[in-house]
């Protein structure tokens, strides 16, 4: 027993024998299921869990492994020293972290975790998906992880509230779909926080879009213009969303507004606020678009959502058309002329009455700007287009491409290959460019495409 122990484990009697099963089990190249299973849970009765919390990771988890061996040596268990650090190792991950998820969430290159049930865990890797040996010791295992993330930002997921989105510490966005309505287990889905911060020059050096591009999408920033961000899903449209908020200026009071907070501002005048699910009587509950209205009284300069989806689409394009210009939102959407349509559809949600020429007004005045993203087959995520919304003439909102992506082949390592071109057109908004100092800057940018 070394000294370290006895701030860790819980006190031993002498009196203690060990188990005659586990004594009369024959020695084998590999340790049975079973005798693992038992040798982890004598392990976690032995260890006092305030005096646990007290330890950093790396102390616990060398503290565990003394505990492994000794109770190991005492029940006459045959396992090899790397079977008892991996051991170790995993009741770590289970006391700190998120169990066989630890180092996935851990690995930086990995952008999404999936997990379809106990036994089937896939990874996003470079923009292509494939399957990882990682599993989970049980359902109720995987279950209980699931409720650990739902409770670090107070939700809770279970048979009664089988749904639910929430984030991690790190910011790492996730959904659960918790049994009965996950039939197989629990499902988790992580998309995860970005540590590197990616700005429009990062992005162009990465091919997803030309420096021409980059200029104009400065200049609409600056300028103050309303932007939708359209695209699929895991088609870099958050992404997108942060790299065009650094170009906020730092004097703005910017309301940021989400399901479930991701965003990465940089400016020191953010307010973010967060929606709330029903509470256990069926109450409580703040929508995205109860926030967008009481953001309307906190005097924003801009109005950032993560994603509309709903009847608050009303309500972000009553902001945008009331003063608050520079407001940022994200649709999904696989084409631009489809995002203004998708928005449409969920105004009408809402506001059923209304006639439809009435929404397509009120869309044409309050958004500028659409810009398209798009994961593509290599698993490279691109803007395939930028389109300025220029009014509406009858029935049908006018559209002009300020830039749009041309597929050109693959190269040797099947890699896309295409160019970002431009009809080089004056836009429709041109005396606001103006107005800032900055309307020769995007005609120069556009000829530079």
């Amino acid at each position: 027993m070394t000294r370290a122990f006895g701030r860790l484990q819980a006190p031993l009697s002498q009196a203690e024998a060990p188990p005659a099963l586990v004594t009369a089990v024959p020695r084998a190249a590999t340790t049975a299921p079973s005798q693992v299973e038992r040798l982890r849970a004598q392990v976690m009765e032995r260890v006092d869990p305030v005096r646990a919390a007290e330890l950093d990771a790396a102390a616990l988890r060398t503290e565990l492994e003394s505990l492994v061996h000794e109770i190991a040596d005492r029940e006459r268990i045959e396992i090899s020293a790397l079977e008892q650090g991996r051991i170790a190792e995993e009741l770590a991950d289970d006391m700190l972290g998120y169990g066989p998820l630890e180092p996935l969430l851990q690995d930086d290159s990995i952008s999404d975790i999936m997990v379809n049930g106990p036994d089937r865990v896939f990874i996003e890797r470079r923009g292509k998906v494939e399957q990882t040996t990682v599993r989970f010791r049980s359902a109720a295992q995987l279950g209980a992880i699931a409720q650990k993330m739902a409770a670090t930002v107070g939700r809770r997921i279970d048979e009664s509230s089988p749904l639910v989105d929430c984030r991690l510490a790190d910011g790492s966005r996730v959904n659960v779909v918790f049994p009965p309505l996950a039939i197989d287990g629990a499902c988790i889905s992580i998309r995860k926080f970005a540590k590197r911060k990616v700005d429009l020059d990062s992005m162009a050096a990465g091919g997803s879009m030309s420096p021409a591009m980059v200029r104009v999408l400065e200049i609409a920033a600056r300028c103050r213009l309303n932007v939708v961000i359209s695209g699929g899903t895991g088609s870099g449209k958050t992404t997108m969303m942060n790299a065009m908020s650094r170009l906020i200026d730092h004097g703005e009071r910017i309301v940021t507004i989400e399901d479930a907070a991701e965003l990465q501002l940089q400016q020191p005048h953010v307010v973010r606020l967060e929606t709330r699910p029903v509470n256990l009587e069926g109450r409580g509950e703040i929508t995205q678009r109860d926030l967008i209205r009481n953001a309307l009284r906190m005097r924003p300069d801009r109005i950032i959502v993560g994603e509309v989806r709903g009847a608050e689409a009303f309500d972000m394009l009553q902001a945008m058309n009331t003063g608050h210009d520079g407001s940022y939102c994200t649709v999904h959407a696989n084409t631009a002329r489809d995002a203004l349509v998708r928005i449409e559809n969920m105004v009408l949600m809402g506001q059923s009455t209304l006639p439809s020429r009435a929404i397509r007004t009120q869309i044409a005045s309050a958004v500028d700007i659409i810009v398209q993203v798009a994961r593509m087959r290599d698993g490279g995520r691109r803007i395939l287009q930028v389109a300025e919304v220029c009014g509406l003439e009858g029935e049908v909102i006018t559209m002009n491409d300020v830039f749009s992506f041309e597929y050109l082949g693959d190269d040797a390592t099947g890699r896309i290959r295409g160019r970002w071109k431009s009809p080089n057109i004056r836009p429709g908004f041109y005396e606001r460019l103006d107005y800032f100092g900055l309307g020769e800057a995007w005609l120069t940018a556009l000829r530079e495409a």
